[in-house]
């Protein structure tokens, strides 16, 4: 038996491994970060001198904004394709509402909202030359960089339970997170700003068409976190290698990234060590749960089906991750002098980001692997006839 979690992780944060190649770079963050914080220094006033006259609000407020998404879980994979795959930041606005009702804020604040937010965003597009894409109903989409887009999602929630929270964005220091070592800007705020988010009890999310829908994504990003917490690191990487794979194998569409996360968190098993065999256990079991619907009772009561694709994408799906399984056992199960095709068989799984370098490939010296392996048919050996004496 064989094993290569050198080829996936290495706890050197220079090592020329798999994580390393997948994992968003310093310069991209930095430029990202320094996106969101001009779209956040764009609104806030312009935001908040228009609440009464244009929002209809009763006293001026200030909006309240946060990274969310891939970027908030520490998810976030450079793509395999560019074009057409991009790095996507989402940073959502929160509105504290002054005249909410018992069904939410007044209706017609909706299509106000979201025009306002759009109208103000294409002036910052014109300042910066970056291009405002029209047509996504749920958020209002910024290209910043031929690699990255920016996704501004609206909502909105009553003003008292804002009360209870601190801004976010107030806290969020680049060179304290570059000092840290921490890449997610929603996980260096800490638990204390966890939990002050998590007072948002009602949350509703402004559409283009001017709707106002439940809609709570920290929902999302809690549960997933005390898996992290439960299972450690090794549960995110696993996520961002199975993400990376999806790049690889789909320029467009397959499996979302948050079916692709909650899948693999929700029966996660720790390999110490072994971020390989951690791959295998989750591609398998992901070969049969991307057959049907994906819930999770822990998020919203298991109402929402996470698993977007059709029937026969689903097949699809699951065959893949399958053949992703199969590989890396069969992988496993060759023998040393073999390590040059395991880095090929791997490689057509992976792509180019995984390092040519067999070795990294060595024997499996576990007894648990040894045990497990099947016995091989040896030659009888030839004994040549002898005389004594």
């Amino acid at each position: 038996m064989l094993k290569f979690p050198k080829l996936f992780f290495q706890s050197n944060p220079d090592a020329d491994a798999f994580e390393s190649h997948i994992r968003p770079s310093a310069e991209q963050r930095r430029y990202l970060r320094s996106c969101v914080t001009k779209i956040s220094d764009h609104l806030k006033p312009r935001i908040t001198q228009v609440t009464k006259t244009v929002l209809g609000m009763d006293r001026s407020v200030i909006p309240r904004f946060r990274t969310q998404g891939s970027w908030s879980y520490d998810t976030c994979v450079v793509p395999a394709m560019t074009p057409p795959q991009e790095m996507d930041w989402d940073y959502g606005i929160y509105l504290p509402v002054t005249v909410w009702k018992a069904n939410g804020p007044p209706h017609e604040m909706a299509k106000a909202y979201f025009d306002l937010v759009e109208k103000l965003l294409q002036d910052l597009c014109d300042k910066e030359k970056w291009a405002l894409l029209p047509g996504k109903d749920t958020c209002i989409r910024i290209q910043v960089a031929s690699w990255a887009h920016v996704d501004v999602p609206l909502y909105a929630a009553p003003e008292d339970e804002f009360e209870k929270i601190t801004e976010s964005v107030a806290v969020l220091k680049a060179h304290t997170y570059d000092s840290l070592g921490m890449e997610s800007i929603d996980f260096a705020e800490g638990m204390q700003t966890r939990q002050q988010w998590a007072d948002l009890k009602s949350v509703v999310m402004a559409t283009r068409k001017g709707e106002w829908k439940p809609s709570d994504p920290q929902v999302v990003a809690n549960w997933f976190r005390d898996r992290v917490e439960e299972h450690g690191p090794q549960l995110r990487r696993v996520c961002r290698y199975l993400k990376a794979w999806r790049d690889h194998h789909w320029g467009q569409g397959g499996p979302t990234s948050v079916s692709i996360m909650i899948a693999v968190a929700q029966a996660f098993e720790p390999r110490d060590g072994r971020d390989d065999r951690a791959i295998e256990d989750s591609a398998k079991r992901m070969s049969r749960t991307f057959l049907g619907e994906i819930r999770e009772p822990g998020i919203d009561d298991g109402k929402e089906d996470f698993n977007r694709l059709q029937d026969a994408d689903r097949r699809a799906t699951a065959l893949r991750f399958g053949e992703l399984a199969a590989q890396i056992l069969q992988a496993r199960e060759s023998a040393l002098h073999e390590r040059e095709l395991v880095v090929d068989r791997l490689h057509r799984q992976f792509g180019e980001r995984l390092p040519k370098d067999c070795m990294r490939v060595e024997i499996d010296s576990d007894p648990d692997a040894i045990r497990k392996t099947p016995a091989s048919r040896v030659a009888v050996p030839v004994i040549p006839s002898t005389k004594a004496g």
